[in-house]
């Protein structure tokens, strides 16, 4: 009987590479980390948006001829056969199913590579992606497709670039251009690849400046709080700019990483741009899943303020669990759902941290944490707002902690009288309209008592030199206070007897005119306070019910 073999169509190549990468920072991604799999110390991004170019150079093994053509484009072809999972350096791979190379086509007109093992000669080949769409349409196989040969100029000129030994990859004719600023993209990098927290000698270049973790001072200038995460050792955390960082313990002791909180949900936007950085799953130091948390979504306010980096390099063992497109999880993956289940339990931690070190800043929180009730949250809410015109400029910067921990000190305070203010003003104020309501008179012996009222209210605005009118209603009722108030709705018969609002209103009188002249209370005082209030609250709203 005859043998017979596949003949794999080229159009293959669409299906897995690429019309499967869509952005420049995946594509990106994939000769990095290929530089990484070369065990190379070096990776050179030389970008011209001009000329629409963009080269990756590395100084990593490089490959021969045998190399090229039956490992670098034979598609499919796994760098861990054998179960090999390291580089000859003790790296761990980043490539597993050999197609992630296929994210090369997507992006540019022609790609050239370029390639030399240390005393060996340089080989590689051009792809020109018209006349691959040209034998994609004519259903050709990928053994009658042959790459384009450079020219010895050219050849001669890359030479030069590319030294010993290493990988050179040209891209001619970037598709929609290089629309991203260069300042940007670096940005980008230094976000997404953090491949120096597995080996610190890889270092990224851009236009031949090194990629540092200053790219991201921008973002750093605006992180309030970090939390890391079963004490990651990460440089962007450890040099303490943060007004307070926590380390959580996890069960899992291979999941590390940090979370990070900005001042305004709008400091997660790269300025200029439209990306916005958000919490992002790396194994082995490459990012593989962005936006991590969209799995386990809170809908709580904290969200929208955080940011940071889950590494998890367990995920990369014995079975692939990553997309083709290499840019997520499989979905219900059993280990990645692990991951997702302790992340939750985390961020149960992080948003209850949140809202209380907010609070110590004056800055609002998580209205729905119910550490506080919602009168407390809303009083702190405006102090927090009030607080602002009162505090030195920040130039001045002595005066300014100085007045800033005088604010800390009246914080709890100042909360306090801020919402029995409120409940003082609208009891007494309900008071008066339900008197009104009822037509109420006064007692025909009040007459001099509110006379004397008038008299030192108009002493007081002569003294003071104001002509205007000060009270929106100048009746006899905008004169009287609490018990005064009672006294009208209760009359002598509930002025002798215990279990009446006038008793009420006679208690919560001194600690009511204490409050009205700004002083801070005492603990038992506030207790006393609130105490009163609700039984006069209660006996108002039957009032209020009768009205």
């Amino acid at each position: 009987m005859k043998e017979y073999n596949f003949n794999i169509s080229l159009s293959i190549l669409n299906h897995l590479g690429r019309n499967l990468y869509r952005s420049f920072i995946t594509v990106l991604g994939e000769a990095v980390s290929n530089s990484w799999d070369a065990d190379a110390q070096n990776v050179y991004i030389t970008i011209d948006r001009e000329e629409k170019e963009l080269l990756v150079r590395d100084d990593g093994l490089g490959m021969d001829e045998e190399d090229f053509q039956n490992k670098f484009l034979k598609i499919g072809y796994s760098k861990r056969k054998d179960k090999v999972s390291h580089t000859k350096s003790g790296r761990p791979y980043i490539g597993r199913k050999g197609i992630g190379k296929l994210a090369l086509l997507s992006c540019a007109q022609t790609i050239t590579i370029l390639t030399k093992k240390e005393d060996s000669d340089i080989v590689g080949g051009v792809i020109d992606n018209s006349g691959l769409d040209d034998a994609i349409k004519d259903d050709k196989s990928s053994t009658d497709y042959k790459l384009g040969i450079l020219e010895e100029q050219a050849i001669r000129k890359y030479s030069a670039i590319l030294g010993s030994r290493g990988t050179l990859i040209i891209f001619n004719g970037i598709k929609d251009g290089i629309r991203n600023r260069i300042d940007y993209i670096r940005k980008l990098v230094a976000l997404y690849f953090r491949f120096s927290l597995k080996d610190s000698s890889f270092n990224i270049f851009i236009n031949d400046e090194i990629i540092t973790l200053d790219e991201l001072s921008q973002i750093k200038e605006k992180t309030q709080f970090a939390w890391t995460i079963n004490g990651i050792d990460d440089p962007y955390i450890n040099d303490g700019a943060f007004k307070k960082t926590k380390n959580i313990s996890i069960d899992n002791k291979q999941i590390k990483g940090f979370l990070a909180s900005v001042e305004t949900p709008s400091d997660l936007k790269i300025r200029g741009t439209e990306e916005k950085i958000s919490i992002d799953l790396y194994v082995n130091g490459r990012l593989r899943e962005k936006d991590v948390l969209r799995h386990i979504p809170t809908a709580r306010i904290v969200e929208s303020y955080l940011y940071g980096q889950i590494h998890f390099d367990e995920l990369d063992d014995e079975y692939d669990r990553f997309t083709s497109s290499r840019e997520g999880v499989v979905p219900d993956d059993p280990k990645f759902n692990s991951l997702l289940k302790e992340l939750e339990g985390l961020l149960k931690t992080v948003i209850n941290d949140w809202d209380i070190w907010r609070s110590e800043i004056n800055q609002d929180g998580d209205s729905e944490n119910p550490r506080l009730t919602k009168k407390q949250r809303k009083s702190q809410e405006f102090f927090n707002v009030v607080v602002e015109d009162f505090k030195p400029s920040k130039d001045n910067k002595e005066s300014y902690k100085k007045v800033d921990n005088w604010l800390n000190e009246l914080r709890d305070d100042a909360e306090f009288n801020f919402a029995s203010y409120g409940e003082c003003f609208l009891s007494e104020n309900l008071l008066r309209k339900y008197i009104q309501e009822k037509g109420i008179p006064f007692p025909d012996d009040w007459n001099k008592r509110l006379g004397d009222w008038r008299k030192r209210a108009e002493e007081a605005k002569n003294k003071a030199n104001i002509s205007i009118n000060i009270r929106m209603d100048d009746s006899d009722l905008s004169y009287c206070s609490m018990d005064d108030l009672v006294f009208l709705v209760e009359g002598k018969e509930g002025k002798g007897k215990n279990n009446t609002l006038f008793k009420d209103a006679s208690e919560y009188k001194p600690i009511r005119d204490a409050l009205a002249h700004t002083s801070r209370l005492t603990r038992v005082a506030k207790n006393k306070l609130n105490t009163t209030y609700e039984n006069i609250k209660a006996r108002i709203v039957g009032l209020l019910n009768q009205a």
